[in-house]
């Protein structure tokens, strides 16, 4: 008789949170609070998630406030990287989608849609909790990591538990 351990369920996944196993087991909650305190090092951050998550074969959406922050985040996936191409357009219309691998979206996302969601808008949609990986991103500035903290708040009250990637701590 083989004596077989029981494993605990991954950090950021929803069976961490008591969730039942029939989700998807793909399904992902991340919340990165970087060490610098600017908007500039959270996009950096953001591009180097839609690289890997692209790597993976994902479809990434990057949930925008404004058209600045859009735009700044269009030029920066153009540029961040001279060895990646990352095909990616700026998505206004909810009416339209968007049919790029990567979208940065100044609506909120049809969960169907894609299959990583980058929330940097300061509304965590209300269907979050159907989002196969989700991650929320905060740089070291107290306005956006209280939005951001809010927002996972926001996830545990949809018994969500979030895995928490500190950078403030290394």
């Amino acid at each position: 008789m083989q004596n077989n351990p029981q494993q605990n369920p991954e950090p950021g996944s929803p069976q961490a949170a008591g969730a039942s196993d029939a989700q998807d087991n793909n399904q992902r909650y991340w919340f990165h609070i970087l060490a610098q305190n600017t908007p500039a090092a959270r996009h950096l951050h953001v591009a180097r998630l839609v690289d890997k998550a692209r790597q993976q074969g994902d479809r990434v959406c990057i949930l925008c406030d404004n058209q600045q922050q859009a735009e700044e985040l269009d030029d920066l996936l153009w540029t961040f990287n001279p060895e990646t191409f990352i095909p990616h357009s700026i998505a206004h219309d909810p009416n339209t989608p968007c049919t790029d691998p990567v979208g940065l979206l100044l609506h909120p996302p049809t969960a169907a849609d894609w299959d990583t969601i980058i929330v940097l808008s300061s509304t965590l949609p209300d269907d979050a909790h159907q989002y196969r990986r989700l991650a929320l991103v905060a740089h070291n500035d107290p306005a956006t990591l209280n939005q951001a903290r809010g927002h996972y708040k926001q996830l545990r009250q949809k018994g969500i538990e979030a895995r928490v990637h500190d950078m403030r701590r290394r």
